[in-house]
């Protein structure tokens, strides 16, 4: 049996070799999360870093990689941010334009429902755990009531006047339901109002928890949701809000603002000890970044575009755009995005730019957004 063998052998006829390639599965992570710092300015994050206030960023980006992100597309605000960070789809393909102007993503499109699709339903666990009560994870549906002149002319004016507006930021009613349109069927008019951008994504995870304002009680529920799920592969995306609560409550220039960067750092560091706990973290690859940042100077976001992206991903190579972030996830679990219907806007950064990296422009000079007087109840308007 050896001399066989060993005649196969000379012969090239014993079992082949393999020559594995770094981007096959064997090298692709079993598990990925996405952790979002809502507001964060890039610029706090890089000099909270250089003060060494960011423990866990820091080892985070000494193992992969800090790269510009900057907003070149849709409102810098909540909904349009991580509507387009969760699909890789600008403002025309989701219809999520600002916090007043949006409806219920198309389905498919989030990266939880083409991994689901991808690996399979009941073999792959996705799962979101926000902060935000509004703007990010409300799970409102599409609605339709029959048309009131008194009660609908009012909302159908409104909506006629929002669909004027252009950009993003603070806007009032921003909590309340996306503004309606009138559809006349068989003859019956009827108002009707789409749903919140989350209402179909969520439907593809395993687990979905929103409203829960502080980033102790986020990490607190990540950590929960890591421990039911240690034995599958899957995508966590966390969301910690009080960035973007502490901006509108006291200002972008404030010690409070910047003390909730430290807080989303600290929640970081305790997902960081779950994995390694769990003996997750090596086949992780964990993605901080911010859906925009904030006005200098200011308590909104009206044109605020300059965030980031920390991993510890050692194949993230260059600065990008917002709607990146999605293909640089699916990326990392092996998908080819050239198939991808209908194309993303974005690209991997795992990958050198097939187009042009799009900078946003700076502030006009003598431009007033952002420094308008706070509104009574702008601390809920995100």
């Amino acid at each position: 049996m050896r001399r066989t063998l060993l005649w196969l052998a000379i012969l090239g006829l014993a079992w082949p070799t393999f020559t594995v390639a770094e981007d096959l599965p064997v090298a692709q992570p079993q598990h990925v999360i996405l952790m979002g710092w809502d507001g964060a300015h890039r610029d706090h994050v890089k000099v909270l870093l250089k003060e060494d206030k960011l423990p866990n960023l820091k080892k985070l980006v000494e193992e992969g990689a800090l790269v510009d992100i900057d907003v070149t597309s849709g409102a810098t605000d909540t909904k349009a941010g991580w509507s387009q960070i969760l699909t890789g789809y600008k403002s025309e393909v989701t219809g999520v334009y600002n916090n007043g102007k949006y409806r219920d993503v198309p389905a498919g499109y989030s990266v939880f429902e083409r991994l689901k699709a991808q690996f399979g339903a009941d073999k792959f666990v996705a799962v979101a755990v926000i902060g935000k009560k509004a703007h990010c994870g409300e799970i409102n549906e599409p609605f339709k009531r029959p048309y009131d002149p008194g009660r609908n002319g009012v909302e159908e004016n409104a909506a006629k006047k929002e669909g004027k507006r252009k950009g993003g930021g603070q806007r009032p009613g921003a909590n309340k339901p996306s503004m309606g349109h009138v559809v006349e069927e068989n003859g019956q008019k009827f108002m009707v109002f789409e749903g919140s951008p989350y209402s179909t994504m969520h439907k593809a995870c395993d687990a979905w928890h929103f409203g829960l304002i502080e980033d102790a009680k986020v990490g607190d529920k990540a950590l929960e949701m890591l421990d039911k799920y240690t034995n599958m592969p899957f995508l966590f995306f966390v969301h910690c809000a009080e960035v973007d609560h502490s901006g509108h409550k006291y200002g972008e220039p404030s010690k409070e603002y910047n003390d909730a960067i430290i807080s989303g750092d600290a929640q970081l560091g305790r997902l960081v000890e779950k994995l390694k706990a769990l003996n997750l973290y090596d086949t992780t690859r964990i993605y901080v970044t911010a859906d925009h940042g904030f006005d200098v100077g200011a308590k909104g976001h009206s044109y605020a575009p300059y965030v980031f992206l920390a991993t510890n991903d050692k194949k993230v190579m260059r600065d990008g755009v917002r709607a990146d972030v999605a293909p640089t996830i699916l990326d990392s679990f092996g998908f080819d995005l050239s198939k991808i219907e209908p194309p993303l806007d974005g690209e991997s950064l795992r990958r050198a730019a097939a187009k042009p990296v799009e900078k946003a422009p700076p502030r006009k000079p003598g431009s007033k957004a952002g420094q308008k007087k706070k509104r009574p109840d702008e601390s809920e308007r995100n």
